[in-house]
């Protein structure tokens, strides 16, 4: 029994769409400060909150244990996921005896540069959202945060695609079938920061400054979006982006490996009833016994050919797709910047000048 079903309840909302998740503003504090800390390190961590009607509300979260080195030289991984769902429960209990939220509502994870559209992202959330229905996954980034853009996300899984993906079988006819693209697997939930009045007048308080002091209202993040030094950003984007190219082009000779086989496969076939008739021509002319016309299996003609999974390709090009509007966001942003350094320096253009020696 994995910790999603030791902790399911039932649900009343679960019906009801969900269209908002709201998250308490020390929860995001607690998040943020973990994945900074543990970064580069990937770290996930559990979502307690409460489900009322089309609003998810988190309201309190704790850190999952790090995975000892013992596991990554080649201890039992069972038990090493008992271990931490043992880890869960007793959180939890400890909670629940302090009067705090103990209902859990899914997860947040850590990544870099976006990148996490991946086959394990899609099995915990099937994972979760066998026993609780309207989980969500809190996505941060603190490598974006840097750049002044708050990199949070909630996510969900699709029904159309939990549905295909439950059969078994991610292939073209079913993709067909349900009418699935690439982008109807994972579906952004809009995120609302809620804080207390009491937060909201100490948060007042501490960012006032004298009266007339227009510098008391600027504050950290307000700097952080003045930064020109993107460049390592978007490097670090279009080489992730050159990989995920590499990765799509693999898939897709995949499938179309599949194609020319399955349609070499098709011509034998046609080939060999083709045949098979002519011989049952020839043997009714000589009054001899007609040979079966049905598809035979001992012929390796009939053998059935496996489908690749459409499913790789499809994570591949939400990925593509994630890096392609980072750098469409962060190259605006950076000749945003330009311009107004160069107005501020008074510089007519931001084009780099041509040498006309050259």
């Amino acid at each position: 029994m994995n910790f999603a079903q030791s902790i399911a309840k039932p649900q009343d909302g679960a019906e009801t769409p969900l269209r908002s998740v709201q998250i308490d503003g020390q929860v995001v504090m607690k998040i943020v400060k973990h994945c900074k800390e543990q970064s580069p390190t990937l770290v996930t961590g559990q979502l307690l909150g409460l489900d009322i009607g089309a609003t998810l509300e988190v309201t309190d979260c704790f850190p999952f244990p790090s995975r000892s080195a013992s596991t990554n030289a080649g201890v039992d991984e069972e038990a090493d996921e008992d271990e931490g769902a043992n880890y869960q429960l007793e959180m939890m209990r400890c909670l629940r005896e302090i009067n705090v939220d103990n209902n859990t509502v899914g997860w947040y994870q850590s990544t870099y540069l976006g990148s996490y559209y991946t086959e394990e992202l899609i099995e915990t959330f099937l994972a979760y959202q066998e026993n609780i229905k309207r989980c969500v996954c809190i996505v941060y980034d603190p490598r974006r945060s840097t750049q002044g853009s708050f990199g949070l996300k909630a996510l969900r899984l699709t029904e159309t695609f939990m549905e295909i993906y439950k059969a078994g079988e991610f292939t073209f006819e079913k993709i067909t079938d349900k009418s699935i693209s690439w982008q109807d697997i994972v579906s952004e939930v809009p995120v609302t920061i809620s804080n207390s009045a009491l937060v909201s007048a100490v948060m007042g308080e501490l960012t006032r400054g004298p009266a007339g002091d227009d510098a008391a209202d600027v504050v950290q993040a307000d700097l952080d979006r003045l930064s020109m030094s993107t460049n390592p950003f978007l490097e670090k984007s279009l080489e992730y982006l050159s990989e995920c190219m590499d990765d799509l082009a693999a898939e897709q000779q995949k499938v179309a490996f599949y194609q020319r086989n399955l349609s070499r496969q098709q011509l034998q076939q046609a080939q060999w009833a083709q045949k098979r008739k002519q011989e049952n021509l020839a043997r009714r002319a000589a009054g001899q016994e007609l040979l079966p016309e049905e598809e035979d299996a001992n012929n390796p003609a009939f053998k059935t050919l496996t489908e690749p999974s459409r499913l790789e390709g499809f994570l591949i090009t939400n990925q593509v797709n994630q890096y392609c509007n980072q750098i469409q966001d962060f190259s605006q942003q950076s000749l945003q910047k330009l311009y107004l350094v160069s107005g501020a320096q008074g510089v007519g253009s931001v084009t780099p000048g041509v040498d006309s020696s050259a």
